[in-house]
């Protein structure tokens, strides 16, 4: 019976005139996860000051709800391949909505950081489930193309509506607003969505084992937790134990997943070149990128002075350059080719990243934002062709696992380049000399040897600010050269990896 069915749906699927609307729908989820990502950055000095987080704390709350989500994806993108797309999706965006209150009204780092580790549950059933349901919706490849090009363009777009949006509330109001604003976007999500999303599901998924997903979420949180303990305190016997937990809790996965009739996710799908390529190619160039994204806003506010609304508009170039890269990426690759595409943005970001390195405390603005423009071209271009070749890869019943691949890549990413990157540059903070008299929580963080300043005498506060500013631009020219490395490896590897893969033309 589901085999005679199948057909007809996919015909329905194919020529039904709402899949665009129901597209609308999908990267209003993107842009619910893009904007909360970019205000928590425009928002840190100002939790850093109400919450007098610890830097290790401060780090937890930037990177906690990565490593949830990271853990967690490949199990909710199996799970909504079972129960539904469509479902897991709705209840997904109406808990995120939830908890962002709890999230905008946490009273201690503690609670913020359980706060941001709950929304990574939540969000963990997002993306995934987008991508999913793109790919159950656009049959024709080069309609699909285009619509992953939207998704992508979309979350871009969501990094700058985050920045601006978010400066305008935290000059105006608290900073818990600016978790607030999902409340709007989820609610019109879910009632939209509720008419106009098709439900799809894989029609022969077997079973949703927990222990499978007990070994994935195990083994990603605490290989990224050793990495991170490693980079700040060195590899200590606890960190090294931990590392030994996570890499036996993956090694048993992946046993399990070649074992299993049915597994949760299909390992063969790393057998095929382009998808272990495009996939490779997301991790490492997120890892590269997120120290820079993670530390910008603090640059542009608490070095260079700026108000939050102006920080925000100063970030808009890299998001404009991402959409209107997004939006031509699956042409370009199918005019020249996927690695060209591909390992071209890849250089691009990479060589933004290394003009950053030149960044002070007075800098003007061409030279970021130029940097930023690149950064935006050519992540757009990349991204938007590998999450194209992902999705192209599978069949279609696969499409949740596959996605979750994909997302998981990318939040993986995240995580370890918060932790590598982050650490780099509050490790290098932390080495600064202070004027007599200097607090010891002012070598914590940058919000908190700002705040110290405001408590000291004139002389010594703008001694204070002065060590304090260089120290932290040290750590980003570290950042930043080390992401620019990390970048133009990735864009050689990635040319190799990805030759011959082509995207799928219309029959």
């Amino acid at each position: 019976m589901t085999s005679t069915l199948q057909p007809a749906a996919t015909t329905e699927a194919v020529t039904r005139p709402g899949r665009w609307l129901a597209l609308s729908v999908l990267v209003l989820a993107v842009l619910l996860v893009a904007v909360d990502a970019t205000v928590l950055g425009l928002a840190t000095p100002y939790i850093s000051e109400d919450l007098n987080p610890s830097g290790t704390q401060l780090l937890w709350i930037g990177d906690v709800y990565s490593f949830v989500i990271a853990g967690l994806l490949v199990s909710m993108g199996s799970l909504g391949d079972r129960i539904g797309r469509k479902r897991i999706l709705l209840g997904g965006a109406t808990a995120f909505g939830a908890i962002s209150v709890l999230n905008a009204y946490a009273t201690t780092p503690e609670l913020m950081i359980l706060a941001r580790a709950l929304l990574g549950v939540a969000g963990a059933t997002l993306m995934p489930a987008t991508l999913a349901l793109i790919r159950n919706l656009f049959h024709d490849p080069r309609e699909r193309s285009l619509a992953v090009g939207i998704w992508g363009a979309t979350a871009s777009a969501g990094t700058a509506v985050g920045p601006i949006a978010g400066g305008f509330l935290l000059e105006h109001f608290w900073w818990g607003s600016v978790f607030l604003i999902n409340l709007p976007v989820m609610a019109v999500l879910v009632l939209v969505g509720i008419r106009t999303l098709p439900e799809s599901r894989n029609p022969n998924p077997g079973p949703w084992d927990l222990i499978s997903v007990v070994l994935s979420l195990v083994g990603v949180i605490a290989v990224v937790y050793a990495v991170k303990e490693a980079a700040t305190h060195g590899f200590t016997w606890p960190v090294l134990a931990t590392a030994l937990l996570g890499a036996t809790a993956l090694y048993g996965f992946v046993h399990r997943q070649l074992t299993m009739p049915t597994p949760l996710l299909d390992m063969r799908l790393f057998r095929r070149r382009g998808f272990s390529g495009a996939v490779l190619a997301d991790l490492l160039t997120v890892l590269g990128m997120s120290g820079l994204v993670f530390f910008l806003s603090q640059y542009l506010q608490l070095v260079q002075g700026r108000c939050p609304f102006e920080a925000g508009l100063a970030e808009l170039p890299a998001a404009v350059g991402a959409v209107a890269a997004g939006l031509i990426a699956g042409r370009a690759a199918r005019r020249f080719s996927v690695r060209t595409v591909v390992s071209g943005g890849l250089a691009a970001v990479g060589l933004a990243l290394a003009a950053l390195t030149a960044l002070g405390q007075s800098t003007g603005y061409p030279l970021l934002g130029a940097a930023l423009l690149v950064v935006g071209i050519g992540a757009g271009f990349s991204f938007t062709v590998t999450a194209d070749v992902i999705l192209s890869s599978v069949p279609k019943e696969q499409a949740g696992a596959a996605s979750a691949v994909s997302e998981t890549a990318y939040e993986l990413g995240a995580a370890l380049g918060i932790a590598l990157l982050g650490s780099i540059v509050t490790g290098a903070y932390r080495g600064f000399t202070g004027p007599a008299g200097t607090p010891a929580q002012a070598h914590e963080s940058l919000g908190a040897a700002v705040e110290a300043a405001t408590k000291m005498p004139p002389h010594s506060a703008e001694a204070l600010l002065n060590a304090s500013r260089d120290s932290f631009v040290h750590g980003l020219h570290l950042a930043s050269g080390a992401g620019a490395a990390v970048l133009l490896a990735t864009a050689v590897v990635a040319w190799f990896l990805l030759k011959g893969q082509k995207l799928e033309s219309a029959g």
